[in-house]
């Protein structure tokens, strides 16, 4: 069951013009107040990246064409409900790269071609949530531009590429019918693969969509492993992580954790959730995310060649009396050596 996200303009000074608070409603069979964004607790902050790129979006019709020196950040602002925002214009944000103010070369609020891979655990205690989780991954693809590209990877025992690139909903569809779950969790393999596999995408905007139940059990990676690799790939994580407070493992515990630990260094995002109910109802949130992103893209100042990861953060300028608003985005890149 599918429910277009309903938009309630907010009036605003004139110099930002109009807000809108895209609001998701909740699916008939289970809220989404069931959904929590998981708390940041003690975690250890990690930097994440993604290299230096340029892309495939559009500003006032013109294409900016891929560029050593290009960097590419795309931005997610939401409200303290986790609401996107949209309408923002490009003086409305500030780039830092270190402490030095950057020039925004391009600055786009368009909706364009993202390469998506959907990464979906099959293991054994995915059985009785298989059928919701399918519907999810289904949805999303979807919900997706006619541009978009998708690949899916499953894992159980190991993590196995089970469809290439496609832009048909209905390859993925065939090949979630042959999934049989069981086995273990070999969920870092899985994101270790999705970032490999990446390196193949067709469009600079590019997404892994993890649904998952339980910790990883399985992986010859280590969690260290794929972060590193996360945090050069340049590609960004939302991770759904299906958790039983029950659990009877210690890494079935903390897999919402694991998850939302990876999705936070590409400046991505994850939920936890107890019902998988809600997940057809999180897969258009996480495609509504990204269909409302913002994306700047500048030349580092210094142009540098040195290998060295480089720090980013985004300022809002706002007019008084704007409530506070959220800023998500990858925190940096690392430069290329030459």
């Amino acid at each position: 069951m599918k429910a277009n996200p309903d938009f309630s303009p907010v009036p605003l000074l004139p110099a930002v013009a109009l807000l809108f608070f895209a609001l998701l409603p909740a699916q008939a069979q289970s809220g989404l107040d069931e959904v929590h964004i998981m708390p940041r607790s003690d975690l250890k902050s990690v930097s994440g990246p993604s290299p230096s790129a340029g892309p495939l979006l559009r500003s006032a019709g013109a294409v900016i064409k891929k560029t050593v020196e290009l960097v590419l950040v795309p931005v997610t602002i939401t409200d303290t409900r986790d609401h996107p925002i949209i309408g923002l214009a490009k003086d409305n944000f500030q780039l830092f790269e270190g402490k030095k103010r950057q020039q925004i070369a391009r600055f786009s609020d368009e909706d364009t071609a993202v390469s998506l891979g959907i990464v979906l655990d099959v293991s054994s205690s995915m059985s009785s949530k298989m059928e919701r989780a399918t519907e999810a991954m289904l949805d999303f693809c979807r919900l997706a531009n006619p541009q978009d590209e998708f690949f899916l990877i499953t894992f159980a025992n190991q993590a196995e590429l089970l469809q290439d690139f496609t832009t048909r909903t209905d390859d993925i569809q065939a090949k979630l019918l042959t999934v049989v779950p069981k086995g273990s969790t070999a969920l870092l393999d899985a994101v270790y693969l999705g970032l490999s596999h990446m390196r193949l995408a067709r469009y600079d905007r590019r997404a892994l969509f993890i649904i998952s139940d339980g910790g990883d059990n399985h992986s010859r990676y280590t969690e260290g492993e794929v972060k590193s690799m996360a945090r050069e790939a340049g590609v960004a994580i939302y991770s759904v992580a299906l958790f039983d407070r029950n659990a009877p493992t210690r890494e079935e515990i903390l897999g919402p954790e694991l998850l939302e630990d990876i999705a936070d260094v590409t400046g991505g995002s994850s939920y936890a959730v107890e019902s998988p109910n809600v997940l057809p109802a999180l897969a258009e949130r996480v495609s509504d995310e990204l269909r409302r992103q913002y994306v700047l893209a500048y030349r580092p100042q210094e142009t540098p060649k040195d290998g060295k990861w480089h720090h980013i953060r985004i300022k809002l300028t706002l007019p008084r009396g704007i409530p506070p608003l959220l800023v998500r985005a990858k925190p940096g890149y690392y430069a290329p050596t030459r």
